[in-house]
């Protein structure tokens, strides 16, 4: 795992001095990889590469980048990881290949090289984001992963282009105009994260997954813009095509012969990733997920797993006792560190420096504390991110299953029940919910929030209207602009799968694998997802629904995995999240903190913002009448982020034109 960043200027550009951008540019993502820096650069061709290396495989020189092929003609600065690189590498010896290194950049190169750019990235299995160089072409080449493990920003900086993993890197390429997008800022604030169709800043933008992007020097001549970098955008994979052609043609065996391929495809894809030059762990909640693929690396283990868990004080937010029932069954070596409220609260003010976009899914607490324990005593960590979205775990796939039918009645019928819903979530209704001879199961189930969600599900108008309001944080519209509108998703059979597609293509880019990259890497700890290997996400995807949600619970066959390695009493448990206290937290100990950066003088500083609405929020919020947590904490996060912009930038001007590359 390392840190990238590029820059493609003009060819003949007057001053080439600007390459020298690419130290300081590569220093500031340094969290990255703090083991070593490397540069290369060709002033004529006008192109500069810098790395910041993590060493995980061949820790040696041999590994150290950016890295020229055999032959000369390519130069790559890559970020990540390729996981079959060792059969890729013997099946390129069989054909007279020789290697100087034991790296999987080294193969990389050499794929590419011997079989074209896109025949080798459908080759890969892995996680990864890179800048590679034809020198013979003279073309620049950038590419991310299948499902976006790994990040890439792209920007038109005058006439320059640059990438970089970070933003941090962006912003010190010098004359870079920080511009705020104000329909990003809608995004985000009704997201709880940035979109990753999405950038804070304008004339910036991500390289989506599964896709490349290739720019000759000679296209440099005419200055393309940002949109024109877009349009040239291609996809070498696609999760819709996935999505379809898995629905078109489900599995027919029987369970039990489906389970048995799942388990068989899950140790294939945890086996690969216990492969490491330097010490290996995971993280361990007590949910299915993680216990999963902890189960997995035991089994193929000869000594026990380094496994790490996050406690609260807090009682309701704390599944370490949980996780150390399953870690002492398992086997593993565990570590468990139980926080203190002032502890987990102490972290807050160093989100908006390791996110460096807004960022407001406040689990970013837990993950980050729960990576600093484990880069204490491991390089590389497990996780099992990736579960939830594959095999259908999140509540509102159960809602869809169980009120498919209700959803589908016509318009004025589902207008009626949401009235009649939403006059029972106001206080007289949860009044005379609490008299009904019930069990406290079902009167917990009718509560005035959710009452107020399911009343919002049935007004809903279409799948992607049912998607918005499943996973708006919140009820009020908080920005000064619309939000930007989403992407349409692939027709699909079901109201679930249309769920869980969007879950994959939005919520897992945008927030699940955004939090884990900076979370971990702002740690130097590398995290590696065997549950979103892309062989795993096209297995899920040609299982029908019934073997994600059956008998009102989600992810039933990744269930049946688990109990062949863990009693099912010890996972059987209410789906709890990685969560933290943050609604009680603002109206105590964090108040202060909160009233201040939601004061009126400040929310009108920058005019992103509906100051009424966010004033009503925070006073409904404080009153108990309502939770507003979420939406809060998207604001919060929003106004800490511009306390952390607005401080001095990263100086590039001075050292770029300093800092001299020696021509290769």
């Amino acid at each position: 795992m390392c840190g990238i960043a590029g820059i493609l200027l003009p060819p003949n550009a007057a001053d080439t001095r600007a390459l020298g951008a690419i130290k300081p540019m590569t220093a500031s993502i340094r969290h990255r990889g703090p083991d070593s820096d490397g540069f290369w650069a060709d002033h004529a061709a006008g192109i500069a590469l810098g790395h910041r290396r993590l060493a995980i495989v061949d820790l040696s020189e041999a590994g150290h980048q950016p890295m020229l092929s055999a032959s000369g003609r390519l130069v790559i600065s890559f970020n990540g990881e390729v996981y079959n690189f060792a059969t890729l590498r013997r099946e390129l010896e069989d054909i007279g290949h020789r290697f100087r290194g034991s790296s999987d950049t080294e193969v990389m190169l050499c794929a590419i090289e011997c079989w074209g750019l896109e025949r080798a990235l459908r080759r890969f299995t892995g996680m990864f984001a890179f800048g590679l160089w034809d020198r013979e072409a003279r073309m620049l080449h950038l590419a991310r992963d299948r499902m976006g493990k790994k990040p890439l920003y792209v920007a038109r900086i005058g006439r320059a282009l640059v990438f970089a993993s970070e933003l941090k890197a962006i912003r010190a390429f010098p004359g870079f105009e920080a511009r705020i997008d104000r329909q990003a800022v809608a995004a985000m604030l009704a997201r709880g994260a940035m979109p990753d169709r999405c950038c804070i800043w304008q004339d910036v933008f991500k390289l989506p997954p599964g896709a490349s992007l290739s720019v000759s020097a000679d296209d440099m001549t005419g200055a393309p813009g940002t949109a024109a970098l877009k349009a040239e955008v291609h996809q070498w994979w696609s999760l819709a095509d996935v999505a379809e052609r898995g629905r078109s043609a489900p599995f027919r065996a029987s369970d039990a012969e489906i389970v048995e391929e799942l388990d068989a495809l899950l140790r294939l894809t945890v086996r690969e990733r216990m492969v490491a030059d330097v010490p290996l762990g995971a993280f361990l909640s007590s949910g299915i997920d993680s216990s999963t693929v902890v189960a997995l690396m035991q089994a193929q283990s000869d000594r026990p797993v380094r496994t790490f868990t996050i406690g609260f004080q807090e009682r309701g937010y704390d599944e370490s006792a949980a996780a150390g029932d399953i870690a002492r069954h398992i086997g593993t070596d565990h570590t468990e560190l139980r926080l203190t409220p002032d502890e987990a609260r102490d972290v807050i003010p160093e989100l908006p420096r390791v996110w460096d976009e807004p960022f407001a899914d406040w689990s970013q607490i837990p993950t980050l504390l729960v990576s600093r324990l484990a880069r204490q005593d491991v390089t590389v960590a497990l996780s099992g991110d990736g579960g939830d979205e594959c095999f259908a775990g999140y509540a509102r796939h159960f809602l869809a299953a169980r009120f498919s039918s209700l959803l589908g009645m016509p318009p004025f019928v589902r207008r009626t029940a949401a009235d009649i819903l939403a006059s029972l979530a106001n206080g007289a209704g949860e009044r005379l919910v609490g008299r009904l001879p019930a069990s406290d199961r079902l009167r917990q189930s009718l509560r005035g929030d959710r009452l107020r969600r399911l009343s919002d599900l049935f007004a809903a108008n279409g799948d992607q209207d049912i998607y918005h309001r499943l996973t708006c944080v919140s009820p009020l519209s908080l920005a000064r602009e619309p939000e930007v509108a989403e992407p349409d998703a692939p027709a699909l059979d079901d109201l679930v799968s249309q769920l869980v597609f969007r879950d994959m293509a939005g919520y897992l880019t945008s927030d699940i694998l955004v939090k884990l990259d900076r979370a971990s890497m702002a740690t130097s700890l590398e995290t590696r997802c065997p549950l979103l290997d892309h062989r795993v996400v096209e297995f899920a995807w040609h299982l029908p629904t019934a073997l994600k949600v059956r008998h009102g619970q989600g992810k039933w066959i990744l269930r049946q995995v688990l109990a062949r390695y863990v009693p099912p009493r010890l996972f059987e448990r209410p789906k709890q999240g990685f969560d933290v206290p943050v609604c009680a937290w603002l109206r105590g100990p964090l108040r202060a903190w909160a009233g201040d950066l939601l004061s009126e003088t400040r929310l009108r500083c920058h005019d992103l913002l509906d100051v009424a609405a966010v004033r009503a929020c925070w006073e409904a919020h404080l009153s108990g009448r309502r939770d507003h947590a979420l939406a809060l904490w998207a604001v919060l996060m929003l106004e800490a982020w511009l306390d952390e912009v607005e401080g001095p930038p990263v100086s590039a001007a001075i050292e770029a034109f300093e800092f001299g590359l020696q021509g290769s």
